[in-house]
């Protein structure tokens, strides 16, 4: 996880409660948010549930009270900025990353390759936290942080619809990485995101 995520593990359990709800589909897009039924279903006092809602909103999951339910170019606008940001944080991990640090973005691409669908998820995560901290840039990071749960939604979208070449782009651009090669890690990873945004846009073309 990002560096400055250590503050998620103090939210009260029914953050992680509704989200997870979210992230599973259980409560799909669009899906209108109400804090007692909510409290009521979860066995917690409002208070917790209208602070969940609030973070959940921070974060993207929910917009004006409703299950957010991403457009084409809700999509776009995500991902351009995250071609921007990490595209540039991963010039910078061919800079600074420790040999550390590269075995385990190694590590992050071996179980992308023979890990469950679980520890897939986490690699995946964690391929592409190490390389926004190599920033050192805290407001980039926070701006991350900031998208981390959407951005985990479009995450499970590519690794349980496996879409193609998609730890292949990884060990390429660890491979960069490694090499020192900054200009070509920063288009690797722009790369990387394009392919995930096309591969995203692509199912939600066909669900509507």
């Amino acid at each position: 996880m990002l560096r400055n995520q250590g503050s998620r593990s103090s939210h009260h359990p029914s953050y992680e409660m509704i989200r997870d709800k979210i992230l599973n589909g259980e409560l799909e897009g669009g899906t209108k948010i109400v804090e007692e039924k909510l409290a009521s279903e979860l066995g917690f006092s409002r208070t917790p549930i209208r602070d969940s809602i609030r973070r959940l909103e921070y974060e993207g999951l929910i917009v004006r009270k409703k299950v957010v339910s991403p457009t084409e170019k809700d999509l776009r606008n995500l991902f351009e900025v995250r071609m921007l940001l990490e595209g540039s944080a991963s010039k910078a991990a061919a800079t600074f990353l420790s040999d550390n640090e590269l075995e385990e973005l190694k590590e992050c691409v071996d179980i992308g390759r023979n890990g469950s669908f679980e520890e897939i998820m986490i690699a995946n995560e964690r391929f592409h936290a190490i390389i926004v901290n190599a920033s050192n840039n805290d407001v980039m990071i926070n701006i991350i942080d900031r998208m981390q749960s959407i951005i985990y939604l479009f995450r499970h979208t590519v690794v349980f619809y496996n879409r193609p070449f998609l730890i292949d782009e990884h060990e390429d651009i660890y491979n960069a990485i490694k090499e020192r090669n900054a200009e070509k890690a920063q288009a690797l990873m722009q790369e990387h995101l394009q392919k995930d945004l096309e591969f995203c846009l692509h199912l939600l073309q066909r669900r509507q």
